[in-house]
């Protein structure tokens, strides 16, 4: 699983922040968490295609009454695309948040899973 980071073009004023992760693996899948601080599951666009996850979240800005002097917790905009193995079954692909870690696990295919060969 290989990871790249897109630059947005210049008309666009989006900018994003790329979000921290770690990926390990066993046996039958990978598993991302990827770090959304303040982001909830409704904030969370995930899509495959075309062999990339793209993964988007966004914070808004706290609401409080009155005027803010000073924040250093602004709205923020997640992203990270990262291009699939042709291994991973894209139909298993499964996702959680809590507390700020987003979990996606990233089932492998029946082919692409590790067997024993018995000798006859």
């Amino acid at each position: 699983m290989n990871c790249t980071t897109q630059q947005q073009p210049a008309t666009n004023r989006v900018e994003y922040i790329t979000p921290r992760v770690d990926l390990h693996h066993d046996n039958d899948q990978f598993v991302l968490e990827v770090e959304m601080p303040g982001v909830a599951k409704e904030g969370v666009d995930i899509t495959v295609d075309d062999g990339k996850l793209t993964i988007v979240g966004s914070r808004a800005s706290a609401e409080r009454a009155g005027r803010t002097v000073y924040s250093e917790r602004p709205r923020a905009e997640y992203r990270r695309v990262f291009d699939l193995d042709p291994g991973i079954d894209t139909e298993k692909i499964s996702a959680s948040v809590e507390q700020g870690l987003l979990t996606l696990r990233l089932h492998k295919a029946e082919a692409a899973k590790p067997r024993k060969i018995t000798v006859g």
